[in-house]
């Protein structure tokens, strides 16, 4: 894995039904001037004390990025 961690914009979000809960996913980030779209993704939630960390991996089609969502403040951790 590239790792990167820096701050990014989310410029679109995509929503998907899953075991009847509706996901929130980013479809397009803003990343070093340049706009990344994501095709499709998973999510995980993890608790961290009282509050909760959303991870994403997300695909392009050719690379998987992994971005985290805590506080409303959008991280891309790294590519691979």
């Amino acid at each position: 894995m590239s790792y990167i961690n820096e701050t990014v914009n989310v410029n679109a979000f995509y929503f998907a039904s899953s075991f009847g809960q509706l996901k929130t996913f980013p479809r397009q980030v803003e990343h070093a001037g340049q706009n990344l779209t994501f095709k499709d993704g998973l999510q995980y939630l993890v608790q961290k004390g009282q509050n909760a960390v959303r991870y994403f991996d997300m695909s392009d089609g050719e690379q998987t990025y992994r971005l985290r969502c805590e506080n409303n403040i959008w991280t891309l951790i790294g590519t691979k």
